[in-house]
């Protein structure tokens, strides 16, 4: 009988750079929907094709949840929906790599947040620096469009709360049930952008065969496989490690780019992302923990 494949025969460190590059190629293939269904139909599709996916394999419990359990719920779904969508509307209007390493200003200011020692102020400018430089380091005819920028901070800021809320769901709620309840909630908030995008700014495009195809596969990409991969190796990984590998992201966003999209990466953009880069390893480091990565395996950016 022949032996049956699994992701534990894996590096660790390999699964993990695979998830980030799912999620990120996941984003590229994203981008190429927009003129379909609009960034909030894609949104939509992503969100609930991932609910029903996630709700049929883990069923979440709901009977004897308190108020409370339930409002953190729906709190963290909140935060998912509008980083996802503020993040898929910075990308209409940014190269990825330019939209994921603005956006990753967020879980970096959790990560340094609080903390009183020098070398965290060093890093935050750092990073601050890098989303600075990609805003307005470009020359005259050539700056990023300013309402991306602004929808990536955003999403960035909400990724942030993301982090936060999620390990509070962590807590109250076991395995992916609080991460499934959440993706349900956050359906249900883009529902109405998503369907006038959707269907009506872009005439039913939503419901077309290949776009609910393409949507699946952005689902697939940017949750599923990504949550199998990290949780099989977070069970073999120390947070040190997890949390450098991560601190990668930005340069897989850039990659999925350029390959996928055929973006160009202006030296000033790949300037900023080695910036931003380097203070999220340098957080990581200093502190000992994953930078501003989501206590339950994340997507979703």
């Amino acid at each position: 009988m022949a032996p049956r494949l699994s992701l534990d025969v894996l590096p660790a460190p390999t699964l993990v750079l695979g998830g980030i590059a799912s999620v990120q190629f996941g984003a590229a293939f994203a981008d190429q929907l927009f003129d379909r269904a609009g960034p909030a139909g894609v949104v939509l599709l992503r969100l609930a094709l991932s609910a029903a996916l996630l709700l049929a394999l883990v069923r979440p419990r709901l009977a004897g949840r308190t108020r409370r359990e339930l409002l953190t719920a729906a709190g963290f779904g909140l935060s998912l929906a509008a980083m996802n969508w503020s993040f898929y509307e910075a990308l209409h209007r940014l190269p990825l790599g330019a939209a994921v390493t603005v956006e990753f200003a967020g879980p970096l200011a959790v990560a340094i947040a609080g903390s009183r020692r020098l070398i965290d102020l060093v890093w935050a400018g750092l990073a601050g620096g890098g989303v600075l430089l990609l805003a307005f380091g470009h020359p005259s005819g050539g700056r990023l469009d300013p309402v991306g920028v602004v929808l990536a901070l955003v999403a960035g800021a909400f990724w942030a709360g993301y982090i936060l809320l999620s390990q509070r769901a962590g807590s109250v709620f076991p395995g992916l049930q609080g991460l499934a309840l959440a993706l349900a909630t956050g359906t249900v908030v883009v529902l109405p952008a998503g369907l006038y995008q959707g269907l009506v700014a872009h005439h039913g495009g939503l419901l077309r065969p290949p776009v609910l195809l393409g949507g699946l596969a952005v689902a697939m990409l940017s949750s599923l496989i990504p949550y199998s991969l990290e949780l099989t190796a977070l069970r073999r990984i120390v947070a040190g490690t997890f949390g450098l590998l991560m601190s990668l992201e930005p340069a897989f966003a850039a990659l999925a780019g350029v390959i996928v999209l055929g973006q160009h990466l202006r030296w000033l953009t790949g300037l900023a992302l080695v910036m931003v880069v380097i203070a999220s390893i340098g957080t990581t480091v200093a502190n000992g923990r994953v930078s501003g990565r989501r206590e339950q395996p994340a997507p979703l950016g």
